[in-house]
């Protein structure tokens, strides 16, 4: 079997999307090596350079040409014979020939249609459209989660029996044990807290960082923030700075991934009150890192979180407040949930995943 991908964003996005695209490819090309797995796309980049190696993974230089994602990319994979044409980011190309080929989406969430004041207008109509138009061009449509699979019948108006929700994993990283002088060096890298809460995510208001930071106002608990500034960011601060919590709160930036492992692995709890999200990899993370997890009763985060984690209201600080203190509070509890969370996660093992990627290709074939 040839399985076409577009690789826009294996190779052009550091997370989010990228790290999808770059897991789903390493993991079918390591448990289904006698595959082959194509990445077309205009040009290759230092990412996923270590992907590229393996045997049975190549990359295939699109068509030149204005648009030709769109136009080209499609007619692209079916001349190299590809079977399988497979978007990792709710996009198809537009364009096809007459060479039969099938054809998959990954749709990842509709948070444009649920939260439209995080958009512009032009941003949301395109979205839809391009969505839309690949969820009808689609013989399969793989959903990251029961909550997108929900949305897109509701918004798409697609056929239940046209979706199928297949979870994503995580980097290898947050699985692997780190030696200890690779963690001491982080420990000093960073400046790291004894102890200290964290929170991992672009700063921005869907992800709520604001109600974390009142939670933890008029408590003496630390906390480090990893992610990517936004303009909400100047909201943040300026709390901080009303409330003189600036030497509480400590933004980490130029992050790799092995020393992201080590700080989740080092943090007391990991706290994500998103108000939305279409999976919550960073839930994942901090699951396989064995750091209890304190997360939002919303959208798909109970599907990541599974039983053991704590579930807030995200927009109630004083909830998020009461339970970061009763697990601070208690190393008992913390360990007890870190360590039954740690076997509910193995249902997002790489096997698994993998085997149900190939199941769903071989179902359309």
């Amino acid at each position: 079997m040839k399985i076409a991908f577009d690789g826009k964003r294996f190779f052009n996005n550091s997370s989010g999307l990228g790290n999808y695209s770059r897991d789903l490819v390493r993991i079918l090309a390591t448990y289904f090596p006698e595959n082959k797995f194509v990445l077309f796309n205009k040009n290759q980049s230092e990412k996923g350079i270590d992907i590229l190696k393996l045997p049975s993974v190549s990359f295939v230089e699109t068509s030149k040409g204005n648009f030709s994602r769109q136009l080209l990319m499609g007619k692209d994979a079916q001349q190299n014979d590809a079977d399988i044409f497979h978007g990792l980011s709710g996009e198809l190309p537009l364009k096809w020939n007459d060479k039969p080929i099938k054809k998959v989406v990954t749709i990842h969430d509709l948070i444009f249609l649920r939260f439209p004041q995080y958009y512009s207008f032009f941003d949301r109509k395109i979205h839809f459209w391009k969505f839309k138009k690949a969820a009808e061009q689609a013989d399969l449509i793989i959903a990251i989660s029961e909550q997108t699979k929900r949305d897109i019948i509701q918004f798409l108006k697609v056929a239940e029996d046209k979706i199928k929700v297949i979870y994503q994993g995580c980097h290898q990283a947050f699985k692997e044990e780190q030696n200890e002088h690779f963690i001491n060096s982080v420990n000093v890298k960073y400046k790291l807290p004894e102890r200290f809460i964290l929170n991992v995510g672009t700063i921005e208001e869907r992800k709520n960082l604001l109600n974390i930071v009142k939670a933890i106002n008029g408590t003496e608990i630390p906390l480090i923030v990893i992610g990517k500034k936004t303009k909400y960011f100047k909201k943040v601060q300026k709390f901080l700075r009303r409330n003189k919590l600036n030497k509480q709160v400590c933004f980490l930036e130029n992050v790799s991934m092995d020393e992201l492992a080590v700080i989740y692995k080092l943090a007391d709890i990991f706290v994500y009150p998103s108000l939305f999200e279409g999976f919550g990899i960073p839930v994942i993370e901090a699951l396989f890192s064995k750091t209890p997890v304190i997360t939002s009763n919303v959208s798909c985060l109970p599907e990541a979180g599974g039983k053991d984690s704590v579930y807030v209201d995200p927009y109630n600080f004083e909830d998020i407040k009461a339970k970061i203190l009763f697990l601070w509070n208690n190393e008992s509890e913390r360990r007890r949930r870190a360590e039954k969370s740690l076997e509910f996660i193995q249902k997002f093992n790489d096997d698994k995943i993998s085997n149900e990627l190939m199941q769903a290709y071989e179902s359309i074939l």
